[in-house]
């Protein structure tokens, strides 16, 4: 049986998406996504995935969707997955279990923005194409660095909007269907940056434009050993989550 995190996912919070759109609409995606996306985001994907397993542990993949990265692991980490949609989720479940993909430690319905881990749980938190989807990005993120280990990375995949030009026009126009479809078409790289001085213990590492039109760009925030940014979210309510996800034995 599917088991959700603890957090209400149909509580709605102010912003330019809403959880319960989000999650409908990938709900939606979840049968044609890979066909749709797969391998118009594989080149992104692969760079996250080389710049986490370059750190390696135990790797939280926020927004985990069908599960379509977590074959490309190397399986000498342990990899956790969450993800909003349950549709998604039942589809990364399905790959877990047909693939025997060993070094998945489990995989939860859970609102990213409220993860349920305890403090520094993780030596990687990733996610691709996840921050411009999410009700409160900042917020987010800062849930991301409370989750992490002090010396690990947060390494997003993520659009990063034009700053001028007639693609920054383009995007502002498509903005609202956008936004009816799960996601932001807009979104600049001033707000990782601010995020990143806002938040004690958090500094940007490298952004790197993604092939082939560079509209994607890979972005790595590093925690400082000595630091600690869990004061930045909400305490984890328990050792651990609630059952994961895991196709039944019988």
């Amino acid at each position: 049986m599917l088991k959700k995190g603890t957090q209400d996912m149909t509580d709605l919070t102010a912003g330019e998406l809403d959880k319960s759109t989000v999650e409908k609409a990938y709900d939606r995606w979840a049968p044609v996504y890979d066909l749709v996306f797969g391998a118009v985001f594989d080149r992104g994907r692969q760079a996250a995935i080389e710049a986490a397993e370059r750190i390696g542990g135990r790797i939280l993949e926020v927004g985990v969707g069908t599960g379509i990265s977590l074959s490309d692991y190397s399986g000498k980490h342990k990899i956790c997955g969450v993800d909003i949609s349950e549709g998604m989720l039942m589809k990364a479940q399905e790959r877990v279990a047909e693939l025997k993909l060993k070094h998945v430690e489990g995989l939860w319905v859970m609102d990213a923005e409220h993860l349920n881990f305890p403090d520094a749980s993780f030596d990687v938190v990733m996610a691709q194409y996840v921050i411009t989807t999410v009700p409160n990005p900042e917020a987010t993120l800062t849930e991301f660095s409370r989750v992490l280990k002090p010396g690990g990375e947060i390494i997003l995949c993520s659009r990063v909007g034009a700053e001028a030009g007639l693609r920054r026009t383009l995007e502002k126009w498509f903005a609202p269907a956008a936004r009816k479809l799960g996601w932001r078409t807009e979104f600049s790289f001033e707000r990782y940056t601010n995020w990143a001085k806002a938040t004690p213990g958090m500094r940007l590492v490298e952004r790197r434009a993604m092939p082939p039109l560079g509209h994607f760009s890979l972005i790595r925030f590093g925690k400082v050993a000595d630091g600690s940014a869990g004061s930045q979210g909400q305490t984890g309510a328990s050792a651990s989550p609630q059952t994961p996800l895991r196709r039944a034995a019988g």
